[in-house]
């Protein structure tokens, strides 16, 4: 959106972790407000309108009617933990926020790196997403301490990997997958 800027392109102005998004680890979207973005979103048309709030939790008027149904499906990127997040930002102070999506965000690179047979990067996104820091950084250690690069293929570290966070994310009753918006009949 023109003249639509920000200067922290990890998470967003409605509470996305931009850092962990796909989209933008592809260099397809820089983030919100970093330029291009989402030309039609009402979020940031509305943050320009209410003199450039930085995030939403920050207005009187949060959550307002733009925010009806928006977590009913996922895009790119999970929503399902957007208030959450919105919540922990605002409670730990966004410096703190952004110290701890910048730690997952360089585990999601490593995994990637690493662990990426070509067919999980979504998973992996979506994992690191929803999972606390402390949970992911579990799951990373039991990674690296079973998973030798050396010792298996790229194939087996993958399946192993991902078997790892559904068993963590089992634990903590969350469910790994994005949730899609049926197709419209035709």
């Amino acid at each position: 959106m023109k003249n639509f800027k920000r200067d922290n392109l990890l998470f967003s102005l409605c509470g996305l972790n931009c850092g962990l998004c796909p989209m933008k680890i592809d260099g397809y979207c820089p983030g919100c407000g970093g330029g291009a973005g989402n030309q039609s979103c009402k979020i940031a048309r509305c943050s320009m309108e209410h003199g450039g709030i930085e995030y939403c939790f920050q207005c009187g008027k949060y959550p307002c009617e733009k925010y009806e149904g928006v977590d009913e499906f996922d895009s790119f990127i999970t929503h399902q933990k957007r208030r959450t997040d919105f919540e922990r930002a605002e409670e730990a102070g966004i410096d703190f926020y952004n110290a701890e999506q910048k730690q997952k965000a360089e585990m999601l690179c490593d995994l990637l790196d690493h662990y990426n047979d070509g067919r999980r990067k979504s998973f992996y996104c979506t994992a690191v997403n929803l999972l606390d820091l402390d949970d992911v950084r579990a799951v990373m250690e039991s990674i690296h301490d079973g998973l030798k690069p050396d010792e298996s293929t790229l194939k087996e570290r993958a399946a192993a990997a991902v078997k790892i966070f559904r068993e963590k994310a089992g634990e903590r009753q969350i469910v790994l997958k994005l949730k899609k918006k049926p197709r419209k009949k035709k």
